[in-house]
C-alpha cells in the first residue's frame, strides 16, 4: 500500500494549493503536520501562479492499494 501525506493550503488569491509528499513516516501527527505547514508560510517557501500560500486548510494522509489484474 502506497501512502502520501497531503498538505492542502490556501493561497492569498483564494485558490487551494496541494503539496504531496511520498511515504510519510508512521507516527506522524497532526502538530508535526500543522508545525512544518506553519514554516513553509512563515519563509514564504513555495508560491503558486503568482501567490503565496497563507493559511492551512488541512493535512492528511492518503492511502493507495493497486492490484495487478494479470
Amino acid at each position: 500500500m502506497t501512502k502520501t501525506l497531503e498538505l492542502v493550503f490556501r493561497t492569498s488569491a483564494g485558490n487551494e494549493v496541494t503539496i504531496s509528499l511520498p511515504d510519510p513516516k508512521a507516527d506522524l501527527t497532526l502538530a508535526q503536520a500543522q508545525t512544518v505547514m506553519q514554516d513553509i508560510i512563515t519563509r514564504n517557501i513555495f508560491v503558486n501562479k503568482g501567490s503565496a500560500l497563507t493559511e492551512r486548510v488541512e493535512a492528511r494522509i492518503r492511502s493507495r492499494e493497486t492490484v495487478a489484474l494479470v
